[in-house]
């Protein structure tokens, strides 16, 4: 769900941020206050659904590393990521241990495919509705853009939908499906396998059936599926919206088909998500990829350090700076940066931000990746972080005429309440939209001036977006807006910059340089009262 909470995040940080408060202050890591915090992370990770026998071992060990550690309460000078010399306290070393005790339960990972065979086979299993059809689709388009060739089939006889989906993905994604109606899924596999031999087709993809729960009938179907065709690669789908019940449906499948890994899906929604940590611990087998997303681009290699550090509230560097080369083109970013540091940049090109943000996933999502930020979330207002608003403004640039857009400066009463009415805002929605545009705009310019970036397109920006996402409701609760914003919102993520990320305020002027800036001013502000009469005068 675009814009709402991921439960999983918000649950299971919940318990390690209420940990660290209760060490912060603490001279030493004693038994005492160990198991004082992590009465607290316990708690967390049995709300979030994590299997019982999984959280006893995690607990156990986080105890025996963190009593009696020596903690050295300075970082060495050459420390990492600007640490060197920074004073470390025992909550943050409790951390640390379970930072590493995270990785370790979800780790060492493999992401790799064996793709040898003559053609390489897939064969998704998994219960009825843990998205298996969707994932088929993702795994195609990703081996497609690495040079494969895939052939989907349709193996699910008995949900006719399922075909018609996967043939409506296949047609989406330019690759054929093999499917034929009332064929035994055994039969249909195995003829599957001839026929990409003989039409050149390098990787297979089976999307089998299904249940709403396990049942023997459908394990000796998918049995023999693998006796015939003998698949290098089983992949288990698995919904993460189940809870506990996933980590005995993977055993199950686990003991009778012998996976090679696991996809977890819909972990974008309401799903606590427990399953995550349980199911490497519990059968041994790694997951291979998250699917996070209905779009089938939406399917991101499993990396349990950047799932630990977001539990935590460290944010996800690598998977955020992921996201944005996906859907960056980085000669385009390097142009808008360059104009935004001139303060030359339009509602046109704020249009263009808004379409990369949305491409990127959603605001709260890419919010949680970065670093230091998810412990804020719940300082933020709901509405700040609602997707709806990128809608509402998309709305009012889209009834700005192309002139309007490329030129804002030309901007009257006249013409913005024929925008409000035409995109069925207020006026003072796009009247703020206007004001806090000409504020973004002068605050970029003179951040570009200062010379503060280095000539360096895309270094961050300050604060929250001048914008206001959120609206009037999020102004009245004092959340400067929606922070995500790039390029108009104090943190664009353009030309390799943080998105969002906070950036050293701007450095003071000298006498000459306010009164030079002042000048700069007013001459622009009498150039867009002249800009204005001209348009009324046209009328």
């Amino acid at each position: 769900m675009r814009g709402e909470p991921n439960i999983m995040m918000e649950t299971l940080s919940k318990g390690f941020r209420t940990a660290r408060l209760k060490l912060s202050g603490k001279a030493e890591l004693s038994e005492d206050n160990i198991k004082n915090a992590l009465r607290d992370v316990r708690v967390s990770l049995l709300e979030a659904d994590v299997e019982l026998s999984v959280v006893k071992r995690f607990l156990a060990r986080v105890q025996e590393r963190a009593v009696g550690e020596v903690v050295n309460l300075k970082a060495k000078k050459g420390a990492g990521y600007g640490m060197g010399g920074v004073a470390v306290t025992p909550a943050d070393h409790f951390i640390k241990i379970c930072h590493d005790e995270l990785v370790g339960l979800m780790g060492p990972v493999d992401t790799s495919l064996s793709l040898e065979g003559d053609p390489a086979l897939i064969m998704m299993v998994g219960l009825q509705g843990s998205g298996k059809t969707t994932t088929a689709g993702k795994l195609a388009r990703r081996l497609k853009a690495q040079g494969k060739k895939p052939l989907l089939v349709a193996a699910d006889i008995y949900r006719p939908a399922a075909i018609d989906q996967l043939v409506t993905l296949g047609r989406r994604l330019g690759l054929p499906v093999f499917s034929i109606r009332g064929m035994k899924p055994v039969q249909l596999c195995t003829l599957a396998v001839q026929q990409a031999r003989n039409v050149g087709r390098d990787v297979v993809i089976f999307d089998t059936a299904g249940r709403l729960a396990l049942d023997n009938e459908l394990m000796r179907e998918l049995e023999e599926i693998k006796a015939q065709t003998k698949p290098e690669n089983i992949l288990f789908v698995c919904d993460a919206m189940i809870g506990q019940d996933a980590v005995k449906t993977a055993a199950e499948f686990d003991r009778r088909l012998g996976f090679t890994g696991f996809v977890l899906t819909k972990l974008d929604g309401d799903a606590r998500g427990g399953a995550a940590l349980s199911i490497k611990e519990v059968t041994g087998k790694s997951i291979k990829f998250l699917g996070m997303g209905e779009g089938l681009d939406k399917l991101d290699d499993f990396r349990p350090e950047g799932l630990a550090d977001r539990i935590l509230g460290f944010g996800d560097v690598v998977g955020l700076m992921q996201d944005f080369e996906k859907a960056v083109d980085p000669e385009d970013a390097e142009k808008d940066a360059m104009k935004m540091l001139q303060g030359d940049f339009s509602f046109h090109d704020f249009y263009k931000q808004i379409q990369m943000i949305k491409r990127m996933g959603s605001l709260r999502s890419l919010f949680e990746k970065l670093p230091g930020m998810g412990n804020m979330l719940n300082q933020i207002p709901k509405e700040a972080l609602d997707d709806r608003e990128l809608v509402k403004i998309e709305a009012m640039i889209q009834s700005m005429t192309k002139q309007e857009r490329r030129n804002p400066d030309i901007l009257d009463k006249s013409r913005m309440r024929r925008i409000a009415s035409g995109c069925g805002r207020s006026l003072e929605d796009v009247e703020s939209l206007y004001e806090r545009f000409l504020q973004t705009r002068a605050m970029m310019g003179q951040l570009g001036r200062s010379g503060m970036f280095g000539g360096m397109p895309g270094g961050g920006g300050g604060g929250g977006n001048p914008f206001g996402g959120g609206g009037r409701a999020a102004r009245r609760k004092g959340g400067g807006g929606n922070p995500m914003m790039p390029g108009m919102m104090g943190g664009g993520m353009m030309g390799g910059g943080m998105m969002g990320q906070s950036a050293p305020p701007a450095p003071r002027l000298t006498r000459e340089e306010s009164v030079e800036a002042a000048r700069e001013r007013r001459a622009k502000q009498k150039a867009r009262r002249k800009a204005r009469k001209g348009g009324r005068k046209k009328k």
